[in-house]
């Protein structure tokens, strides 16, 4: 269980990794989930000139803070594209770098970037698998193509229509050199759909998607819901 930020176009880098961190501590859940701090490690990706295909990678198992995030290469860097996750995980074992977003595959069209937020217990029958190691991971591989710098939307919610009843929710930021997405997509039986309701903030020039509603960036009332079952996509220019 974990949160998300995106924000594409004319924006404050800092604000929006200060934005995870209130998330990540808990400041701005405002859900049913017993879920609020998310202690088990964070990261990010970012467009960075010069950095390999034109995007920047930060991962850190440690719990976010505000003195962490002053690591980060983005903390600096002004961008038009960063997205952060910050990390509760569901199986206590699967802690650790190796389990911190986002998750990276590299194909023939260039690298894939992944964070999930939610559980998926059942995803690895669709790969064949006999069990889960780390849903996340199964869940990547099983939505994203790495021989392919693109999702067909339709495609891909029929895909998440597709996984077996048993786990909570599919959002997630999937990111290519040229394009990210947003997969919004929640089982109504979730016990928490409050907990996944994905947020959107347009203003002039910018866009944020977030896991809850971040007052330091807007007040309450510029923030929309998003409707149910969508995959989004982000140009990265």
């Amino acid at each position: 269980m974990c949160r998300l930020i995106l924000a594409s176009g004319r924006f404050d880098t800092r604000a929006i990794i200060n934005a995870a961190v209130a998330m990540g501590e808990g400041r701005t859940a405002d859900h049913e989930s017993p879920f609020r701090c998310h202690p088990n490690g964070w990261g990010a990706v970012w467009r960075q000139a010069g950095a390999p295909h034109g995007l920047a990678l930060h991962r850190d198992p440690s719990t976010l803070s505000s003195e962490r995030a002053r690591a980060c290469g983005a903390w600096d860097t002004e961008t038009d594209f960063l997205a952060v996750h910050v990390r509760h995980a569901t199986v206590p074992r699967n802690a650790g770098l190796e389990f911190t977003h986002p998750l990276e595959r590299h194909g023939q069209a260039g690298p894939w970037y992944f964070m999930h937020n939610g559980y998926l217990p059942t995803v690895h029958t669709l790969l064949g698998l006999t069990e889960s190691r780390f849903d996340s991971a199964e869940y990547f591989d099983y939505v994203v193509d790495a021989r392919r710098d693109t999702l067909d939307p339709g495609a891909t919610l029929a895909k998440l229509r597709a996984i077996p009843p048993g786990g909570s929710s599919g959002n997630a930021i999937a990111v290519s050199p040229r394009r990210a997405y947003l997969l919004h997509y929640t089982p109504a039986t979730t016990p928490y759909p409050r907990y996944f309701n994905m947020r959107r903030l347009m203003g002039p020039g910018f866009c944020v998607f977030a896991s809850e509603i971040i007052p330091s960036l807007a007040p309450a009332e510029r923030w929309e819901t998003l409707p149910p079952e969508q995959v989004i996509e982000v140009p990265l220019s």
